[in-house]
């Protein structure tokens, strides 16, 4: 008996996590073959023995009698899905002694296997890449789609089969006779109802703090009465923003391939999503079991809308202090914790009481005031503090509603002012975006004079501001002062900054 080494992985998460498979044949007088599974396999794996063997002999690699052994390491590890089919199946054959060569063990396998051979697509073929990189294997063998979306990452050598004698064949000669794995050109996902600016009558507040919270990376709040555009305006923001980065459009699409949501090829647009406010705390956070991303991971690199924010749970709403802050999430489950990334901008949208009508020009609320203080306290104060844009938005006139644009700021001189802006950012402190600026960064870019000093003194006085509202105010201002292409931040930047945040709610 000998023991032969493969290597696959399994997802958890939005990551990949390297898995030895461990397999030995021991001939026995019996009158059947038994597969023997270890290593904490889920259901799916352990559903794969009947299929493994079935594919071994469908390909003419018959195991005879005795029993095989298959042992997944790190064995205190839970693994996850058909993902370990291929390096099982490899592992099979080499220890039946159909297969040797170095390759078995300097290469990574992963894939789906058939009853009769075939081998199917798996998501997570970019998570893998990133692990093979990271691992330092070079090769990584595949479904044809999977090994393609392998290929997107430099410095690994992806190569497609269709079949699992082809996979055998190639390690047997050495890494000949599989095709290289083509990277996909990038794709757009399927358009988030995303909305030109210029449908938004009106609002040229609103727009104006769009374009900060645009520029900058700012969470934003807008209340209002019902019609006012607050969800539209939420869906125009994923417009202005500029196309990722190769950097970041490599992150996106590896959380989206991890959770089944591969679009193709590598994403070019931001992601945007507007959960229902009757989404659950794992579906917003993520959990379950095993773990998958929320709505925060999948909206990472892009735009989270929450509408109708007072009708969302408090815990769910809770949850996002953390992420807001640090760009990630910690999942803890039963012996471990699992790491996800979710650097999203936030926009929520509200109404000022349950009806929807208070402070409206021409309606009658019809909500009491214990009733209307009972509603917004479903928000609480610091979740609050960590949006730094909050604007009420009035009913527009109906002269608004028949003007085009509002004196001259269009679409597309908005947009190009926060592309200017972006720029701007990005010569000076890279792809930290000023949201995220910490103190150190802020005393770096938008010191204080002693006008500024007064003013948020005053501020602080008349509203009670907490430090993270100050450092919020700062950060604010820097975005108006990179959309006014002015290289310092004035006092009337930061009275702007402090005009975008309101007392709402």
């Amino acid at each position: 008996m000998r023991t032969v080494r493969t290597h696959g992985v399994s997802l958890a998460g939005t990551e990949a996590e390297l898995v030895t498979v461990e397999a030995r044949f021991e001939r026995a007088d019996r009158r059947r073959t038994e597969v023997l599974l270890s290593g904490l396999p889920d259901a799916v794996l352990r559903e794969s023995r009947g299929r493994l063997v079935s594919a071994l002999e469908a390909n003419g690699f018959r195991l005879g009698q005795g029993r095989l052994f298959l042992n997944l390491v790190p064995a205190g590890v839970k693994k996850h899905g058909e993902i370990l089919d291929l390096p099982l199946a490899l592992g099979a054959v080499a220890a039946s002694g159909y297969l040797e060569g170095k390759l078995l063990e300097e290469a990574l396998f992963l894939g789906e296997v058939g009853i009769d051979g075939h081998v199917y697509d798996v998501p997570g073929g970019l998570a893998a890449a990133v692990a093979a990189r990271r691992e330092g294997f070079r090769d990584l063998v595949g479904p044809p789609a999977t090994a393609g979306e392998a290929s997107c990452l430099p410095g690994v050598r992806a190569w497609g089969a269709d079949r699992l004698g082809d996979v055998v064949a190639w390690v047997a000669r050495g890494g000949e006779g599989l095709t290289p794995a083509a990277a996909p050109a990038a794709v757009s996902p399927p358009a988030p109802l995303a909305v030109d600016l210029d449908r938004v009558r009106g609002q040229a507040e609103a727009k104006r703090a769009l374009a900060v919270a645009a520029a900058g990376g700012h969470a934003l709040l807008l209340s209002g009465p019902p019609g006012t555009g607050k969800s539209l305006l939420a869906r125009a923001l994923i417009g202005l923003l500029p196309e990722p980065p190769l950097e970041e459009r490599l992150e996106i699409t590896l959380v989206l391939s991890a959770a089944r949501r591969w679009p193709g090829g590598l994403v070019r647009e931001r992601p945007f999503r507007a959960p229902h406010h009757t989404t659950s705390y794992a579906g917003l956070v993520g959990g379950g079991s095993p773990p998958a991303p929320g709505e925060i991971t999948l909206a990472h690199g892009g735009v989270l809308f929450l509408d109708e924010l007072p009708e969302f749970a408090r815990a769910t709403l809770e949850a996002l202090r953390q992420p807001l802050e640090e760009g990630r999430v910690t999942l803890s489950r039963a012996g471990r914790q699992l790491e996800l990334p979710c650097r999203f901008q936030l926009v929520v949208a509200m109404n000022p009481c349950p009806c929807g009508y208070r402070g409206h020009a021409r309606r009658v609320c019809a909500c009491g005031t214990a009733e209307v203080r009972r509603y917004r306290r479903r928000i609480s104060g610091p979740l609050l503090d960590r949006i730094d844009l909050r604007l009420e938005l009035p009913s527009p006139r109906v002269d608004e509603l028949a003007t085009p644009a509002d004196n001259g700021a269009t679409a597309a001189a908005i947009t190009a002012g926060v592309r200017q802006a972006h720029a701007r950012r990005r010569a000076r402190q890279g792809r930290v975006p000023n949201a995220r600026l910490d103190t150190e960064g802020l005393d770096r870019v938008a010191p204080l004079d002693r006008a500024q000093k007064r003013l948020l003194e005053r501020a602080v006085e008349l509203r009670g501001l907490s430090a993270r509202a100050v450092q919020s105010l700062r950060r604010s201002a820097r975005s108006i002062a990179d959309l006014e292409d002015s290289e310092r931040v004035a006092a009337d930047h930061l009275a702007q900054a402090l005009a975008l945040r309101g007392a709402v709610p």
